[in-house]
């Protein structure tokens, strides 16, 4: 697993600071690994967290589209979403997001993704440090904070396919 030195500015955050949010996350498993984009800014010491590919919801746009557009800003991959999974209350100091997990499926299963941008920020400004596979086992070697909620007690990747709504 690779790791960032980078640390993000307050006024990265700034953006999503003092909104509630709805985000829609995408869970992509291969190979018994999840595909996981690293953030910056979100913890001290320039720690990554790490969570799914996803994003803000805009107006005009169903679930689905939301999805799609997401994982291919954030990856580069078309991708196909399946079934809901999970509903996650996220809050900490300043952020707050109502997140909404589906299962997706690559459009070209032989494609691989690439770490993309967020448009939300300048090319040198970006909150998404690394894309990559991580196994359940590498995401029991990092600090809990580090992890999503929904992915911190995985044992396998099978384990995503609970549904769970998790309320603060």
């Amino acid at each position: 697993m690779h790791f960032s030195n980078a640390s993000a500015p307050d006024s990265l955050l700034q953006a999503y600071a003092g909104v509630a949010r709805v985000r829609v996350c995408g869970l992509l498993v291969q190979k018994g690994a999840l595909l996981l984009t690293a953030h910056r800014g979100l913890l001290p010491n320039n720690l990554p967290f790490w969570s799914p590919p996803g994003g803000g919801w805009q107006f005009g746009e169903t679930l689905r589209q939301c999805l799609e557009r997401e994982f291919r800003e954030e990856t580069g991959l078309a991708v196909h979403t399946g079934r809901f999974l999970h509903l996650h209350e996220f809050n900490s100091p300043g952020l707050q997001a109502l997140e909404l997990f589906f299962e997706v499926q690559p459009q070209q299963p032989n494609q691989s993704p690439q770490l993309g941008q967020d448009p939300e920020h300048t090319p040198d400004a970006q909150l998404l440090t690394h894309l990559e596979f991580v196994t359940p086992r590498q995401l029991g070697q990092l600090l809990p904070t580090q992890v999503h909620p929904v992915l911190r007690d995985i044992i396998s990747t099978d384990d995503v396919f609970i549904p769970q709504i998790r309320f603060q």
